[in-house]
């Protein structure tokens, strides 16, 4: 470090601040301490800096099984977030969403010595467990449906379903199924909740629910289903691979979307915009929401330059979702 300090013209506390993210350092005399530690391939040993500042500069990610679309483009904003802040990421998988599994990964994290943790396992069990081992490091949830406190961020999953439902409900459609996620899920729950709240509001009978498991084979089955009743008419699916299965399972069965039936997904996967006929959905801002726990689990943490620990979340601190119109619904004819 006094070697970078000598080549930057700077004392070594100047170098220290700027590993430390200090954030009373004008720019330029920054720039030239990272070029100096550049041109001498200078790398901050974090177990030294552990020893001395009590802190590890490593966040903890927790990520759910099945590693879903929505957690793994979560997971890649968070790591460049973090990044960016001179943190590491170490990144636990559970293998199994039960009590074990949760606890092992968690003490795993925890034996690291990580300075925090983000949850991407959007399961009840998860946050249960979390409140049973009764964790004293800072830690935010993402998709968690408990209670507003300054441990969750999600997309507003609720508001998402109702812009899907209104949609179909506004081209005229009344018998709209809905293929949900699988059980003990926080988005399952919340999407079912949005589906039946736009279907009351307009004085309807909510369908009876099938289920999946977020795959297209299951969403493939769930169309199998709805094919024997000829009064269905629109399918709101709780995301885009399942909605994916659905078009596959009528298309298999001489239903056109969406001259006959109109599906409307969630996600808007990358690969949305190019099923035939194009998917309508609704986006879900996922990197917005990696840099957000980011930069909420920083203040919660206190990390140097970092905002202060922000106050509970609302629902108006939740990431909206966006409707995106294609090719997949049409306005119900006769």
């Amino acid at each position: 470090m006094r070697d970078v300090a000598r080549r930057a013209g700077v004392s070594h506390q100047t170098v220290s601040r700027v590993i430390n993210g200090h954030p009373s350092l004008r720019p330029e005399t920054r720039d030239r301490v990272l070029a100096a530690m550049d041109e001498l391939s200078f790398r901050p040993n974090r177990a030294a800096r552990a020893l001395v500042t009590s802190r590890s500069t490593t966040i903890g990610v927790l990520v759910g099984k099945g590693f879903e679309y929505g957690p793994a483009a979560s997971l890649q904003a968070i790591d460049s977030a973090a990044r960016q802040a001179g943190y590491a990421v170490d990144v636990a998988h559970l293998d199994e969403v039960d009590g074990g599994s949760i606890r092992a990964a968690l003490d795993r994290l925890l034996a690291h010595g990580v300075d925090g943790f983000i949850i991407l396992a959007p399961q009840a069990l998860t946050v249960e467990e979390i409140e049973r081992l009764s964790i004293t490091l800072p830690f935010v949830t993402v998709h968690s449906a408990r209670a507003p406190d300054d441990h969750r961020l999600s997309v507003d999953q609720s508001g998402g379903a109702v812009l899907a439902t209104r949609h179909l409900l506004e081209l005229g459609h009344r018998r709209i199924a809905h293929v949900a996620g699988p059980d003990g899920w926080f988005e399952t729950d919340a999407r079912i909740r949005g589906y039946r709240t736009e279907m009351e509001a307009w004085g309807l009978v909510p369908e009876p629910l099938l289920s999946g498991t977020w795959t297209a084979e299951s969403g493939y089955r769930a169309g199998l289903a709805l094919v024997r009743d000829p009064g269905i008419t629109a399918v709101f699916s709780s995301n885009d691979q399942m909605a994916l299965g659905l078009m596959h399972a009528f298309r298999e069965h001489g239903l056109r979307v969406p001259e006959d039936i109109s599906v409307v997904g969630f996600d808007d996967v990358p690969e949305a915009a190019h099923y035939w006929p194009p998917l309508t959905t609704v986006r879900q801002d996922f990197p917005e929401l990696g840099r957000r726990c980011v930069a909420r689990l920083l203040g919660l943490i206190g990390a140097p330059g970092s905002a202060a620990a922000p106050g509970p979340v609302g629902a108006a601190a939740d990431v909206r979702p966006e409707f995106v119109l294609r090719s997949s619904t049409a306005r119900l004819q006769g």
